[in-house]
């Protein structure tokens, strides 16, 4: 990695789309995956379940959020592809690596004063650690693993490997570390950016 000013100059980005999950699980699901989870861990006594039933529950826990991170993921990438392109047109950056992993750092370390507001409205809370496991499993696995693929190991622990991902991904390109102070980008919900196109084709 390295670092260079870039002046006072700030360019602007492509938004962040952010695209609803289609996993279709209930909240009162999660919520006993995760009270399964906390019974397993026995930080909270158990509920008479069977202990293999709380074991598949936490199980089946895991791997929805890691499809639900995967898919947030695609997204992620999808913008950081976007972002490495918007930067290889601007003259000023030439030769100054900077790479998809330039603008991951940005996402997950401090993103525009903005989007970070706004992703404390959206109720994300530790958006850096779900943005970085989010690229971490998608620079793994080309589709959402199925549960029977993954270790129960992997399943248990899965956040902590995401985090190696993560920081192997950005390892694996040298890269310059940008700021927020010089790019800058909007975050939206699909919905919301749809509705605000049309608002915009409606005023022409």
């Amino acid at each position: 990695m390295s670092v260079k000013m870039l002046g006072d100059t700030v360019w602007d980005l492509p938004p962040l789309i952010l695209h609803p999950f289609n996993e279709r699980v209930p909240p009162a699901a999660l919520l006993e995956n995760s009270k399964a989870a906390l019974m397993t861990a026995g930080l909270i006594p158990d509920d008479g379940s069977d202990w293999d039933a709380l074991t598949r529950r936490l199980l089946t826990g895991r791997h929805a959020e890691i499809r639900m991170l995967y898919f947030l993921g695609k997204d992620v990438c999808r913008w950081l592809t976007q972002c490495r392109e918007c930067a290889s047109r601007i003259t000023d950056l030439n030769g100054a690596e900077v790479h998809e992993q330039s603008f991951a750092g940005l996402l997950a370390g401090k993103p525009p004063q903005a989007v970070e507001e706004k992703l404390v409205r959206w109720g994300v809370a530790g958006y850096s650690s779900v943005f970085s496991r989010a690229v971490g499993l998608n620079a793994v696995f080309a589709q959402p693993p199925a549960l029977e693929s993954l270790s129960e190991e992997f399943l248990r622990n899965y956040h902590r490997y995401a985090d190696l991902m993560y920081r192997c991904y950005m390892a694996s390109q040298p890269h310059l570390i940008v700021t927020a102070a010089n790019f800058r980008f909007d975050l939206y919900a699909s919905g919301e950016y749809s509705r605000m196109l049309e608002s915009e084709w409606g005023a022409d």
